[in-house]
Parts: structure tokens; sequence; C-alpha cells
């Protein structure tokens, strides 16, 4: 898990690497928390910050910007006053209104959405949240293992091969056989992870869209900003990538540098240590502003950018491209469902857990890549971090 939008980047990986090995050091509590606190701040500003600079290159007018918590009020910015008259968004958004409920209007989002003076939606940016990060984590991680546990399961058809004295193109492996040897290949590196014989891929798991921000506009002034973007020498386009189908949008990974004198001065104008009070760490140290937080931060940061139309922006949260679907269905089209892939979900939840929970020292690790476990497990485990009582029935 590398999280290329945060400015620790290299210090969270190094943890997370270390966690998922099983080994705890005494401060990686604290050292959770303070990157938490000071690069999701940094994140949230950067974004807002380079929100403004593209709103500018692709409408050049006046905006607002509202925080949202809930899809249901980026879905009623969406209708408030739609930008487009075709048919197919008119129907949307009818079907919205008519039954918005059915469209995950609770659904969390720790965001930001800008609007023009007449309410028109220009863009919105967000943070990814830390259940969705704990996600994609497993999504990369399985691909990862997957191909490990295909590379060892083949160097044993291999040997079985050499051993019946035939190439492994000729060699037949009954199904049985074939299930049996995944097994062992999979229990080997669950072996590895316990024996601390393994290293992480960073280029396989960087995650670069922790940081996400959409400009909406017509396909002119999006093909312009493009353009713009080129020639910015503050904002590096990294990776592109068209979709087309269901879901139509333009991503582009940029990086861009942060401020840091801008950034430390907002921390103390907005009084922000005061959203972080109950993060276990001593309000007269969070009032020392942010500067201390910031040792071996990296100069820039990347993010996702999405240029959209209305129209495919309707259809992402309204319609057949239709946001929470996409979630649901990356859930059930993994390519390697084993226990690993799973444990790091849970660990990499709890690892975000204890950073923002009140706990800032734990003693050891409720979750072993090699282990077993049920969702309730860390769900009792991040419940202990608020010191939550048991919800048993019988005591």
């Amino acid at each position: 898990m590398y999280l290329s939008s945060f400015i620790h980047r290299d210090d969270l990986f190094d943890i997370t690497e270390r966690w998922l090995l099983g080994r705890l050091e005494p401060d990686d509590g604290m050292r959770i928390t303070k990157i938490l606190i000071c690069d999701g701040f940094v994140l949230g500003q950067t974004l807002e910050a380079v929100a403004a600079v593209l709103l500018k290159m692709a409408h050049g007018q006046p905006f607002q910007q509202e925080h949202i918590q809930f899809k249901g009020q980026l879905r009623d910015a969406i209708c408030q006053n739609a930008q487009d008259g075709n048919t197919r968004t008119k129907e949307l958004i009818h079907l919205y209104q008519t039954n918005p409920e059915f469209f995950y209007r609770e659904a969390p989002i720790n965001g930001a959405i800008c609007v023009d003076q007449q309410d028109h939606l220009l863009a919105l940016y967000r943070v990814k949240r830390p259940r969705r990060i704990a996600e994609k984590a497993n999504r990369y991680v399985a691909n990862w293992i997957f191909q490990l546990v295909q590379d060892r399961a083949r160097e044993m058809a291999e040997e079985r091969a050499q051993e019946h004295n035939v190439p492994l193109k000729e060699l037949i492996t009954p199904p049985k056989q074939m299930d049996f040897e995944f097994i062992t290949a999979e229990k080997d590196i669950a072996g590895r992870f316990k024996d601390n014989n393994i290293e992480l891929d960073k280029a396989a798991l960087k995650i670069h869209d922790v940081g996400g921000l959409k400009i909406v506009a017509g396909e002119d002034k999006l093909s312009q900003l493009e353009k713009e973007l080129s020639k910015d020498p503050n904002i590096r386009v990294i990776g592109r990538e068209n979709f087309s189908g269901s879901y139509q949008a333009t991503s582009l990974i940029i990086e861009v540098p942060w401020d840091r004198e801008r950034v430390c001065r907002s921390y103390m104008d907005l009084r922000a240590w005061d959203r972080y009070l109950e993060r276990g760490l001593p309000e007269a140290e969070l009032k020392k502003g942010l500067e201390p937080f910031l040792e071996g931060s990296k100069p820039t940061l990347k993010m996702e950018l999405i240029l959209s139309t209305f129209a495919d922006m309707v259809e992402s949260e309204l319609g057949n491209s239709l946001h929470e679907e996409r979630i649901i269905a990356q859930r059930d089209t993994k390519v390697y469902r084993g226990y690993i892939p799973m444990n790091v979900e849970f660990l990499i939840e709890y690892l975000f857990a204890v950073g923002v929970s009140p706990q800032i020292h734990i003693d050891r690790l409720p979750i072993k890549l090699w282990g077993r476990y049920l969702p309730d497990t860390v769900i009792d485990q991040i419940r202990a971090l608020y010191k939550m009582p048991d919800c048993e029935l019988f005591c």
C-alpha cells in the first residue's frame, strides 16, 4: 500500500510492510496518528488549491464550495440545476427524485462540491475514506499475490514434469492435483510472510487516487483544459486513461507541489487542531501547528483528476455506471479470493482505525497474514480502540 497522495508515503509504506510481516514497533500507533493528521490535512488543502486553479482554467468564473459528508448531497446538487437537457439526463434525474433512497444517499464521502452562481455543478473533490483504501489495497495485493501463487504452482508443475521426464506442456494434471498445488503454493507464500522472507513490490501496490478531483464541463472546455495542463509548470501529468462503455470519462494522474507556508498558515487560521482532539495527542501539542509533523515529508503529491461532461457525471451517479454499483462489482470480480488478501484488507482497515482513534499505543497486531479471521474479529478490535462495551446478549 503505497499512497502517493500522502507526503509521508514512504514512512507509511514501511510501517504497513512491517505490519504485513507481523512486526510491530512501540511507536507505530503514535507515528500512524501523526501521519494521518498531517497528510490528511495537507491533501485536503492541496485538493482545494488545485481545484481553484483548474476551475479557473476550465470555466474562468467565480465559484463557491460546500463540504459534503454523504453522496445524497452530491446527487441533490446534480439534480438541483441540471445543465444538460437531453432525454437520458432528464430521465435519470426524474428517477432519482422519485425514489432518492434507492441511490445510496447515505453512502459517506469526505469531500466538497464547487458550484457557480446559478448552483450549476462545476467540480467535486474528495479524499478516499479508509475503508475504501483498505478494499483497494486488498485488490492490489490480491493481484500481486495471485501472480506469486501462480508462479509457485507452475514451479511445482515443472518439478512433476521433470520427475516424469515430459515437457511441461504435455503434462496432464488432474483438477484435484491443480487445486492441491495452488493451495500448497498459497501456504508457501503465507509462510514467507510469517518468516519475514518476502518483500512487497512497491510499484505493484501504488494507489494514486486517495486524493481525487473531478472537473465537469463541456467537451470543448475539457479538451482545452488538457492543453492548458500540458503547459502548466506546476502540474505534471504522469498517467492518462480513457474510459468508455457504461462509464465514460478521462482519468489523469497528476503530480503537484503543495504550498508548505500556506498549508501551515491555514492549519492555524482554521483552528484545525479542534478536529483532531480525539486522536490521542495532547491538545497543547496539536496547537503548536503543523510544522513539527512535517519532518521527512515529500515536496509533491499525486492525485487523480477526472474530466467529465455533465451528462456523463449524471450517468456515473444516477445511471448505468452508478459509482456504488461499480464498487460492488469490483468486490465481486476479484481474480483471487484467498485468505491472504482478505487479511490485508482487515489489517489495513485496523491500521487506519488506530490512526483516527483515541489510542496511540497498541501492544499487538490482531491480524496475521498467515492466519484466518472473520470480519467480526477486526470489528471487535476496532471497537476496543474506542473502549466500546461488548454487545453480547449473554454475559
